[in-house]
């Protein structure tokens, strides 16, 4: 070793931190080649009794100096600690594993008991998770509550291996009678994609035990998103949930709605950048309606929303004594809508946990609007393709085993003839047909059925009874669900952007004049009427063909959600 390296270790050393069970060299520097490399470190971790906790990080370690130090190891049993990101730095990739490899078994030899493991920053890929794979399944593990592995070039393959050894440390853990308790997991820039994404998820689900998970930047889209999401449902004591730059689009966004209603101690939720878009958003903002009651910070920057639905997001976070930031920064707002939400906010007397809106995308054009509505639907009808599945627009309602022939004839050519004929009964043969669970299927009998109205006396008290019984039970339900049928009949009426295969319908008069009836009746929540007021009172151009309904829905609305006016 030449001598300027020496002094270079010996003023390192100088500086090391010794106390507390813990031993660092973090950010010194270091180029550790060989044996001699290494040889006044490796002194201090054999004189050091009671280790408990070694930094290495910010050093950059070759195998020969890698298993000099696990050499030391070997015999520091009450090591918990290994801070051992930005190790490797300029070293060959293939050395990488071999070095991991000497100082997992190492730990292994020590009987060592480890409750937090860095290896982030390192690069190392799938053959680096292989050169921890080992130590991960072992006992060294059991008791491992910290796992962060954040920038290491994971991909797909190391997702795989990586949750099946955490999986194995999880089963083995548990026949011993003390099972895997992981509380942090960090794996964010590591190219995880669904299948990456979807095989840690089985893991997570089985240890149960997450308090924080942060995946950010893993080109995860929807089907990873959801697999994510049915896990999370099985950690009820998580904190914090970072999912930053990933895809969600509606359908993750809805599924991870679905989980986070079964959450009660999440305090940090971040999708930004993950497209959730305004279906997405109003789903979470069902979410905190009903839940959520110790969440302090929402970012769902970058997301594609518009007014509207931020708007609907503000109103949802009024009554969180607990919340500190709310970030919409980066969507879709334009410059009245920013000032609407900061009036939204200030008048909520909640402006102070607004984020900036300085990047704010403006609002989107029309023609942009139609042009992604056509891309998104080329992009589902391909993956349906590539996944085996038909697309329901091209394919006939099939009638369900208890379903009336009557009933499957109507709901398919609605008409106030054949509605009659149903007679007394129709509202509970249409309640038997339509799962009110299904948004869609509730919105779509809601469209048929209401496109009937007239002012002939018997039609149109059979089509209010119809409705009021076919909502009262859609009512009755989550937020969720309901927020989830207004996203959608606003979709169908044009007042909302939709994704898949929903699509706008040709408004009537009897469409808003039924929904006026409805928003009046007490099985109508009054957020859900300020939800519709929202939306109508921004975008209500849409509904110029029905202008004097429109105007009739707005002035209900208003004096439903301000009985005072």
């Amino acid at each position: 070793m030449a001598s300027d390296d020496i002094a270079l270790l010996a003023e390192a050393l100088s500086k090391t931190h010794v106390g507390y069970g813990e031993l660092s060299y973090k950010g010194q520097g270091l180029k550790l080649d060989n044996t001699e490399s290494v040889k006044e470190l490796v002194r201090e971790i054999e004189e050091y009794q009671g280790l408990r906790a070694l930094r290495l990080e910010g050093n950059t370690v070759g195998v020969e100096a890698a298993q000099a130090i696990a050499k030391a190891l070997e015999c520091k049993d009450q090591l918990q600690s290994c801070h051992w990101s930005d190790m490797f730095t300029g070293r060959l990739r293939s050395e990488i594993p071999t070095a991991l490899r000497s100082l997992g078994s190492a730990l292994m030899t020590a009987g060592a008991r480890l409750r937090e493991l860095d290896l982030s920053d390192n690069a190392f890929g799938p053959d680096g998770v292989k050169g921890i794979e080992t130590l991960l399944k072992s006992s060294a593990c059991h008791s491992l509550q910290e796992l962060r592995l954040n920038n290491c070039g994971m991909g797909i393959g190391g997702g795989k291996i990586l949750a099946a050894a955490l999986t194995e440390c999880h089963e083995q853990s548990s026949a011993l009678g003390a099972p895997l308790k992981l509380k942090v997991f960090i794996a964010g820039r590591n190219r995880l994609e669904n299948e990456g994404a979807t095989a840690l998820a089985l893991a997570f689900q089985l240890m149960g035990s997450l308090e924080e998970v942060h995946m950010p930047q893993n080109g995860i889209n929807h089907a990873g998103v959801t697999a994510l999401a049915t896990a999370m449902q099985h950690n009820p004591h998580l904190r914090i949930l970072n999912l930053n730059d990933n895809t969600f689009t509606k359908r993750g966004a809805l599924a991870m709605a679905q989980a986070l209603r079964h959450l009660r101690t999440v305090q940090v939720i971040n999708f930004g950048d993950c497209l959730v878009r305004s279906e997405g958003a109003i789903a979470l903002a069902a979410v905190l309606r009903e839940g959520l009651p110790t969440l302090k910070e929402l970012n769902l920057s970058f997301g594609e929303i518009t007014e509207a639905a931020a708007l609907v997001l503000a109103q949802a976070v009024q009554d969180k004594p607990h919340m500190e930031k709310l970030d919409l920064n980066g969507n879709c707002l334009g410059e009245e809508g920013c000032e609407a939400l900061k009036e939204t906010m200030d008048n909520m007397d909640r402006a102070d946990i607004l984020a900036s809106l300085s990047d704010d995308e403006g609002e989107p054009d029309e023609e942009e609007e139609d042009e992604e509505e056509e891309e998104e639907d080329e992009e589902n009808g391909k993956e349906m393709k590539e996944n085996g599945v038909k697309d329901k627009r091209d394919s006939p309602v099939k009638p369900e085993p208890t379903c009336h022939p009557e009933i499957l004839s109507f709901l398919s050519s609605p008409t106030a003839e054949t509605l009659l004929k149903l007679g007394g009964n129709r509202t509970g043969l249409i309640q038997q047909h339509v799962d009110v669970s299904d948004s869609d299927k509730v919105a779509d009998a809601f469209l048929r059925i209401s496109s009937l109205y007239s002012d002939d006396h018997e039609v149109k008290k059979a089509v209010l009874e119809t409705i009021d019984n076919l909502l009262k039970k859609a009512f009755s339900g989550s937020s969720l669900q309901t927020y989830s049928f207004l996203s959608t009949l606003l979709v169908m009426l044009g007042l909302l952007k939709g994704e898949g295969k929903v699509k706008k319908v040709q408004v009537l008069p009897g469409h808003l004049l039924v929904l006026e009836h409805a928003v009046q009746q007490d099985y109508f929540p009054q957020d859900h009427a300020s939800l519709l007021d929202t939306f109508v009172a921004r975008h209500g151009k849409a509904l110029k063909s029905c202008s004097h309904a429109r105007d009739s829905l707005k002035s209900t609305l208003e004096r439903r959600i301000s009985p005072e006016c």
